[in-house]
């Protein structure tokens, strides 16, 4: 385990909220941003309270899973002793607070209704993913929502395209989560090659995609490079999975 990831007091907190995947919320945001017409200084705004409930999130999913990766994954932060649960709770709530006041600062109140239900589809994955197969399905819809909570707070609205663009990396998302499920069964209960490190960095990569057909602009195609390229370079030193 690298130095980074192991020492120190911000390291835990940074392996708590899986840090390394922020570019592929990011690139959700600026995607949203491009499509609704809306790109601009507010979009770092969104990115930053978007990146919050991403944290967020992954900090509510290792309290839920304590007792599950106490056996099956104690390389987690709290399992592991590198954080209590207690301060991964602060943490969690701080972040969440933090997204809250991002969304009523943006341009357009409904992004903070959004941001709600958002929460609200975090929640019931973390609470009922590993009992209920069919909460891959909440997963994907999470995702999509980072789009329409960018959306709403950029523009007021969500355009067809953001939702078509959403609704291509839900998609994406299932089948990642899926391939996720399955490592379990693999030898040794993990693939020979980083399967879901790879994909998970695509997401990005699927964003650059989508945006050089739908904006006409392949430039985004490079950056949906980049964005891989960083989440992967990321992971060498916080693990995504």
């Amino acid at each position: 385990m690298s130095t980074l990831t192991s020492r120190g007091t911000l390291a835990p907190v940074l392996a708590l909220c899986r840090a390394s995947n922020l570019p592929t919320v990011w690139s959700n945001v600026a995607a949203a941003a491009v499509l609704s017409g809306a790109l601009g200084g507010s979009t770092v705004l969104l990115a930053l309270a978007l990146s919050c409930f991403y944290c967020g999130g992954m900090a509510l999913n290792d309290l839920f899973d304590l007792d599950h990766d106490s056996v099956h994954q104690r390389y987690r932060p709290i399992p592991a002793g590198r954080i209590t649960p207690a301060r991964a709770r602060a943490v969690m709530l701080a972040l969440f607070a933090l997204a809250f006041v991002c969304l009523s600062v943006a341009p357009h109140r409904e992004g903070l209704a959004a941001g709600a239900l958002l929460l609200a589809v975090i929640a019931l994955y973390d609470r009922f993913h590993k009992g209920h197969p069919s909460m891959v399905l909440a997963m994907a819809a999470a995702r999509v929502l980072v789009y329409a909570v960018t959306a709403f707070a950029l523009a007021g609205t969500v355009a067809a395209t953001v939702w078509l663009a959403g609704a291509v990396q839900g998609a994406y998302v299932l089948v990642l989560t899926f391939v996720a499920r399955r490592e379990s069964s693999a030898p040794g209960g993990r693939y020979a090659w980083p399967v879901i490190p790879w994909m998970l960095a695509a997401i990005p990569l699927c964003d650059g995609l989508v945006l050089t057909v739908l904006a006409s602009n392949p430039a985004w195609l490079l950056a949906g490079l980049a964005g891989a390229a960083l989440t992967r370079a990321g992971q060498r030193y916080v693990r995504g999975d």
